[in-house]
């Protein structure tokens, strides 16, 4: 299937792509607020109020851009499947008026799928294995969605209970426009995984997590370290040489031109997923990373914001994480995994700092920046082998 890179602005017409939606999802999709259970964190609560959520909703006059000349699939897709596996957990309050958000290009009213929640932000979670196993949260980097875990999920919920979820502005989670309720800076990704973590209810958990997130993660679990078993970091920026983003990504921090560009998946997906390593995707998995830039500009205009705040504070966090994971106060065992084909980051002086901090290294000779996705059965057995060394009791 053949994708044009043409963009239309929806003024007031639909763009074509949408005529072409997946069947086997309703795109009007009613969940209810999340509670916990003791059979998994995550169910359908039987309370009074509900709402009405727009599950990847065509989109309606107003959105801003919109990528034309492609369509999701004429039948089910590996999207479908992977949101039925999901469930919906709320987490983080919105803080914002309350105003409709607006596109950033020409000012106008977004869809519903663009806006955010009125209260608190919508996290899409994936849960699998007993829930009275350890539990291990699966972070995906960035630009990702949590489907790049789909393998290393499954072998891990084997002897686990395994949790995967979309950051905000990406996959199937709430993708809130910047000045609407949340900005797109690391901070406020720091406080909201810490929101994320608390409605899970995750007292002791083994952490995972790829890419240029790490930092976000390790400064949340600097000042969690009594909820954390393990930190495992899967192609981190660690070194000096790590604090510049690839242009395959700061192409999207551009003014203007940012914009653009992040409404091409092929730029925003298959662009930014292929460039940093030896991957050959498949396309009914590029489809899935594709669909919520078909979708709607909202994922777009969340890559461009997250995109300059990287740019921007990349270097404070990288460095605030190096002094943090060699200083004396952390105590959390840490591992780190390596994709050796890495063509984002660079390995020099990679294996230098885990030695001088003491952090046990593991090489994946064959395996890009995104590790998930070209070795995911081989990264799920290195996370396991690794938290086993804890000596952890598994329930059957």
């Amino acid at each position: 299937m053949a994708i044009q890179a043409n963009f239309s602005f929806l003024i007031p017409s639909q763009s074509s792509l949408h005529s072409h939606s997946f069947q086997s999802v309703n795109p009007k999709i009613k969940f209810t607020d999340i509670q916990r259970r003791k059979s998994g964190f995550l169910s359908k609560a039987s309370g009074e109020q509900g709402e009405d959520y727009l599950i990847d909703a065509p989109v309606q006059v107003g959105d801003g851009f919109s990528f034309s000349g492609g369509k999701f699939s004429d039948g089910p897709s590996r999207s479908d499947d992977w949101f039925k596996r999901g469930k919906y957990i709320k987490a983080h309050p919105v803080y914002g008026t309350g105003e409709k958000a607006k596109d950033p290009i020409f000012g106008l009213t977004m869809a519903g799928s663009s806006q955010s929640s009125t209260d608190v932000f919508r996290w899409f979670c994936v849960e699998s294995g007993n829930a009275a196993n350890p539990s291990v949260l699966l972070i995906h980097g960035f630009p990702s969605q949590a489907y790049s875990y789909r393998k290393v999920l499954d072998v891990l919920s084997k002897d686990y209970h395994v949790i995967a979820f979309d950051w905000l502005g990406f996959g199937f989670s709430d993708k809130p426009q910047p000045k609407y309720g949340f900005d797109y800076n690391l901070d406020e990704y720091v406080s909201s995984l810490e929101s994320l973590i608390d409605a899970l209810g995750l007292d002791k958990v083994s952490i995972i997590v790829q890419g240029y997130f790490a930092p976000v993660v390790v400064k949340y679990a600097s000042n969690h370290q009594e909820k954390l078993k393990d930190l495992i970091l899967v192609n981190p920026p660690l070194t000096n040489a790590h604090v510049k983003l690839p242009s395959t990504i700061s192409v999207f921090s551009n003014f203007l031109l940012g914009e653009i560009f992040s409404q091409d998946p092929l730029r925003a997906c298959d662009k930014t997923l292929m460039s940093c390593g030896p991957y050959k995707m498949k396309e009914e998995n590029m489809m899935v990373y594709r669909r919520p830039y078909l979708t709607s500009g909202s994922s777009g205009f969340a890559l461009n914001a997250l995109s300059r705040t990287m740019k921007k504070d990349l270097k404070g966090y990288v460095e605030k994480m190096r002094e943090t994971l060699s200083g004396d106060s952390w105590k959390v065992r840490t591992t780190v995994c390596w994709g050796q084909r890495d063509r984002w980051l660079n390995y020099d002086g990679v294996e230098e700092y885990c030695k001088g901090s003491k952090h046990e290294l593991v090489e994946l000779p064959s395996a890009g920046h995104h590790v998930q996705e070209d070795c995911g059965e081989e990264l799920g057995q290195i996370i396991a082998q690794a938290i086993r060394k804890r000596g952890l009791n598994i329930s059957p």
